[in-house]
C-alpha cells in the first residue's frame, strides 16, 4: 500500500480545516495553507504588525485550526491531535508541497479559482506524491487539462462528505488519464488509515450522492406541495419510518444548508440538459426567497426550521411555505408511521409503510417511486453497478439501506406493476431484473449488473469478514433468536449478537458459556462483534421494568448472577477473548468488553457505563472492574487508590460516555495492548488477527482473591463531595443516593482500608445495590421515562 505520511490540505475553510483534522485523526503529519491577507485586522494593527509579518501571512490558515478546538461534533478524536497540523500559506510555504505525499485542493467551489491553484501548486508536487481536488460535482476531466502530463496520472476527485471525521462516504472520481494504480493505492489508504467507505463515481454533475440525494428532496418539495402537506409531515415519513436517517429530508436540508442545497440543484440543472428529471432541480420559488432572507438553516438559525423561547422555553417552529411564517411543531403520527415503530429491519419497516393507506404513506411511495426509479436511470451514467449507488446513498445521506435495497425489499415485480398502475414510465431494464441482490451457492452475495443482465459477486475487501456470508455458508454453529456462534476459521470462533438494538438478554448471557467453551474445546479463540447498528445498547430495560412491577425480585437476582457469569466467563476463559466495539457500546454491552482479554475498538465507538441514567448501577462486573483496575494502578505506581476510585467513580456516577475510542484509554475501558480501527469493515478480521496474537502464549487469568479494598474512608471522601453537590443544586437528592451505594461498592464495602476481599465479593455487592435500587420507586421513574421519552430523568 503507498505510505502516506505528510498530507497538505490547500484551503483552510471549514471543510479543509476538518479535512486536516481528520487525517491528523488517522496520525498523518498535516501541512494547512491558506491566501495570504490583503490587509490588516484591528487586532494586528494595533500589535504594530505588517503585511509582511508571517502571522498576518499565516492568518487565515492559523483561524482555521483555531476553528477546530471549539467546533462540534469534535473534529479530533482527541485534542492533541491539532499538534500534528502545520499551517502556512500559499505564497511563501508552495516548496513545502514536495515534502507532501498527498495535496488535496480545498477551495471554493469555483473553476476559475481551482484551475489557477492547480496550476500555480504544480511545479512544487513531487514525481511521486498524488494530487486530488475536493469538489462536490466540477469536472475533474477539465482541471486536468491544466496539469503536465505526468501529473495528470496522479490526479483525481476525492469528495469527502461533511463532517470529514463522521461521515463515512469518500466518493472516488478519476480523470481520463489518472493510473489506476494510483486510485488503487489512494482507496486502500482512505479505507484502511481513515475509515472512509469508498465510492467510484464518473466525471459527471454532482457525483452520486449528492445527484441522487438532491433529487430525492426537491421531487418530496413537488409532491409536498401536490399532496398539501406540511414540512413536518413529510418529515415525519421521510426519516427512521421508511429506512432514512433522523433528519429526514428537510432537517438534513437545514444541516447542509439552503444555499448549498440550491447550488448543487442549479448545477444538476445547468449541467445536466440530458437528464429527464431536470426540470425537478429548478429552485421552488419559496425556497429561493427563503435563501434571500437567509433562512439557510442551521448556520443562520432558521430554515425549515427555527427555534424560539416562549415562556421561558425553547420551542421548535416549522416554516409554512404556503404562508412564510412559522408555526408551532404539531408532531404529526400518522397510522403508517405508527405500524413500523417496532421493526427493526429497515427492508420490512420500507415494505410495511408504502402496503398502507393513509396522506403519509402516499408520500412515501410516491417519493421512494420516483427516487429509484430515477436510481435505476443513472446508470452507468453516474456509476457503473448498483452497488456503488446503495453504499453512496448509506454512507453519505445515512439512509439505512440504499435505493437497490429498497427495490429488493419492496419487491422488484411488485414495484413495476404499481408504478405502471400509476403512469410512471418504467425503466425497460428494470422489468428485466428478479433481484438486485441474492446468495450464490457458496454463500456470497452477488448483485445484478445491467451490462451483463448477469449476476457478479460483491466486492469483499482482502481479508475482510462478513458474517452473513459465513453464516449462509453454513458456518453457524450455535444459534437463538437474539445471538449466534459463527466460526470465524483459523480456530477462532466469533459470538455475535443480534437481538433488537443486540440488547443483551437471557439466552444471550446463556450463549456466553456455550461460546466459550465451543472455544476453549475446538479452537484457539473467541470475538464477541457483530454487524449490527451498534455494538450494543446494553441489557433489555423493559424485560426488567415487568419484573420490577411484579416484584419478581427473586427473578431480578438470578438474572443479574447470570449477567455476572457470563462476563466471568468471558474473563477467565482458557482462550484469548476480544471484544470488538462499535458505535454505541453502554452498559452491559461495555461490561462484555470490560471482562475481555483485549479489546479492538471501531475508532467512532462510544462507551460508557450508563446505568445511573435509569436509576441503576453496574452490575454486570462493571463496579467490579473498575474497583480492580483501580488498585491495579495504584500498585503498579506503588501509590494510594483514591485518585483512580475518584475518577472511575465520577465515570459511573456521571454516566460519561467516550467520544470515540481513543478517549476509552484515558478512562480506563482500554489499556495497553487494546488497539484501535479505522475501517469498520476490517473491525471483526482485526479482532480475529488479535486473537491468534493472543493465543500464541496464551496464559489464563485466575480470579482475583487478597484484593486490597480502597475503603470506607475513601468512600466517605466521595460522599462529603456528593454531599456539597447537592447543596450547590448540582444533583439531586436521590443522585446523592445512588452515589454514595456505587461509591461503597467501587471502595470494596463498608471496610478499612487495605481489607483484602476477592472479586466474588465485589459481586456480591454489586448484586445487593443493584436490587436495593430496584426496590426504589424514583429508580422505577427513570426506567419508565427512558422506555417512553428515550432520554434520561433527573428525579
Amino acid at each position: 500500500m503507498r505510505q502516506i505520511n505528510r498530507a497538505a490540505v490547500l484551503g483552510a475553510g471549514v471543510m479543509g480545516a476538518t479535512i486536516a483534522a481528520h487525517l491528523a485523526n488517522a496520525g498523518v503529519e498535516v501541512l494547512m495553507l491558506d491566501i495570504v491577507p490583503r490587509e490588516l485586522n484591528e487586532q494586528e494593527a494595533a500589535k504594530g504588525l505588517t503585511l509582511e509579518s508571517p502571522a498576518v501571512r499565516n492568518r487565515i490558515a492559523a483561524n482555521g485550526l483555531q476553528g477546530l478546538i471549539k467546533m462540534k461534533p469534535a473534529p479530533f478524536y482527541l485534542p492533541e491531535y491539532l499538534n500534528l497540523i502545520q499551517v502556512g500559506n500559499l505564497e511563501d510555504d508552495l516548496a513545502k508541497l514536495a515534502t507532501c505525499d498527498w495535496i488535496v485542493e480545498v477551495v471554493v467551489e469555483y473553476m476559475p479559482i481551482k484551475l489557477e491553484l492547480l496550476q500555480k501548486i504544480a511545479p512544487h508536487i513531487s514525481a511521486t506524491a498524488v494530487l486530488s481536488t475536493n469538489t462536490s460535482g466540477l469536472s475533474v476531466n477539465e482541471m486536468a487539462q491544466v496539469l503536465p502530463d505526468d501529473l495528470k496520472k496522479r490526479f483525481l476527485v476525492t469528495h469527502f462528505f461533511n463532517p470529514p471525521r463522521y461521515m463515512r462516504l469518500m466518493e472516488i472520481v478519476p480523470c481520463r488519464e489518472t493510473d489506476p494504480q494510483v486510485v488503487q493505492d489512494l482507496a486502500d489508504f482512505l479505507a484502511t488509515r481513515t475509515g472512509k467507505g469508498i465510492v467510484y463515481g464518473k466525471d459527471t454533475v454532482n457525483f452520486i450522492a449528492n445527484r441522487i440525494g438532491v433529487y430525492a428532496i426537491y421531487k418530496g418539495i413537488q409532491h409536498m406541495m401536490d399532496l398539501g402537506m406540511t414540512v413536518e409531515e413529510v418529515d415525519a415519513m421521510a426519516g427512521p419510518v421508511t429506512a432514512r436517517p433522523k433528519s429526514a429530508a428537510f432537517r438534513t436540508a437545514d444541516l447542509v444548508g439552503l444555499d448549498t442545497l440550491a447550488h448543487v440543484g442549479t448545477n444538476s440543472y445547468n449541467l445536466a440538459p440530458n437528464d429527464e428529471e431536470r426540470e425537478v432541480f429548478k429552485l421552488p420559488p419559496f425556497m429561493a426567497k427563503m435563501i434571500e432572507n437567509k433562512q439557510l438553516g442551521n448556520k443562520t438559525r432558521q430554515g425549515f426550521y427555527t427555534k424560539k423561547t416562549v415562556d421561558g422555553r425553547k420551542e421548535i417552529l416549522y416554516f409554512d411555505y404556503t404562508t412564510g411564517e412559522y408555526k408551532p411543531i404539531a408532531r404529526p403520527k400518522y397510522p403508517s408511521a405508527l405500524l413500523v415503530k417496532q421493526i427493526d429491519d429497515p427492508g420490512q419497516k420500507v415494505k410495511t409503510v408504502l402496503g398502507a393507506r393513509d396522506t403519509g404513506a402516499e408520500f412515501a411511495w410516491r417519493s421512494i417511486r420516483d427516487t429509484l426509479i430515477y436510481a435505476v436511470n443513472r446508470i452507468p451514467e453516474i456509476a457503473d453497478d448498483v452497488v456503488n449507488v446503495d453504499n453512496a446513498m448509506r454512507w453519505g445521506f445515512n439512509w439505512e439501506i440504499g435505493p437497490f435495497e429498497m427495490f429488493d425489499a419492496i419487491g422488484v415485480r411488485s414495484f413495476v406493476k404499481r408504478a405502471e398502475a400509476d403512469g410512471v414510465k418504467v425503466p425497460e431494464q428494470l422489468k428485466k431484473v428478479e433481484s438486485f441482490y441474492r446468495y450464490g451457492e457458496s454463500g456470497r452475495k452477488e448483485f445484478y449488473d445491467f451490462a451483463t443482465e448477469g449476476y457478479l459477486p460483491v466486492p469483499v475487501k482482502p481479508g475482510q469478514i462478513r458474517l452473513e456470508i459465513l453464516k449462509k455458508a453454513g458456518r453457524v454453529v450455535e444459534k437463538t433468536a437474539n445471538c449466534s456462534v459463527v466460526d470465524l476459521g483459523d480456530g477462532v470462533f466469533g459470538f455475535e449478537f443480534h437481538s433488537k438494538m443486540n440488547a443483551i438478554s437471557g439466552d444471550i448471557l446463556a450463549m456466553t458459556h456455550k461460546a466459550v467453551k465451543r472455544a476453549e474445546q475446538e479452537g484457539v479463540g473467541l470475538v464477541i462483534g457483530n454487524h449490527g447498528a451498534n455494538f450494543s445498547v446494553g441489557a433489555n430495560l423493559m424485560m426488567l421494568a415487568v419484573a420490577i412491577a411484579e416484584g419478581a425480585y427473586d427473578d431480578i437476582n438470578m438474572t443479574i448472577r447470570s449477567f455476572q457469569k457470563a462476563t466471568m466467563a468471558v474473563k477467565y476463559a482458557k482462550v484469548p477473548v476480544v471484544a470488538a466495539p462499535f458505535n454505541m457500546a453502554l452498559g452491559g454491552g461495555c461490561e462484555f468488553c470490560l471482562h475481555a482479554d483485549a479489546v479492538n475498538a471501531y475508532a467512532e465507538t462510544y462507551m460508557g457505563l450508563v446505568e445511573i441514567g435509569v436509576g441503576l448501577l453496574p452490575a454486570g462486573g462493571g463496579t467490579k472492574e473498575m474497583c480492580l483496575r483501580a488498585v491495579e494502578l495504584a500498585q503498579q505506581y506503588n501509590t494510594d487508590p483514591q485518585p483512580f476510585i475518584f475518577k472511575y467513580f465520577e465515570q459511573i456516577a456521571g454516566a460519561k460516555v467516550s467520544m470515540g475510542a481513543a478517549e476509552l484509554f484515558n478512562m480506563g475501558y482500554l489499556r495497553r495492548g487494546d488497539s484501535i480501527t479505522m475501517d469498520i469493515d476490517r473491525l471483526i478480521a482485526d479482532a480475529k488477527q488479535k486473537v491468534l496474537a493472543l493465543a500464541v502464549n496464551y496464559r489464563p487469568r485466575l480470579p482475583a482473591v487478597n484484593i486490597p479494598a480502597p475503603g470506607r474512608g475513601i468512600a466517605a471522601s466521595i460522599k462529603s463531595q456528593l454531599w456539597n453537590m447537592m447543596m450547590g443544586k448540582f444533583i439531586t437528592e436521590y443522585e446523592l443516593e445512588m452515589g454514595t451505594l456505587i461509591a461503597q461498592i467501587i471502595c470494596g464495602g463498608d471496610v478499612t482500608a487495605g481489607t483484602l476481599v476477592s472479586e466474588d465479593y465485589l459481586l456480591q455487592l454489586e448484586r445487593e445495590g443493584f436490587l436495593k435500587l430496584c426496590g426504589n420507586k424514583k429508580t422505577v421513574e427513570r426506567i419508565q421515562h427512558m422506555l417512553k421519552k428515550g432520554k434520561a430523568l433527573r428525579n
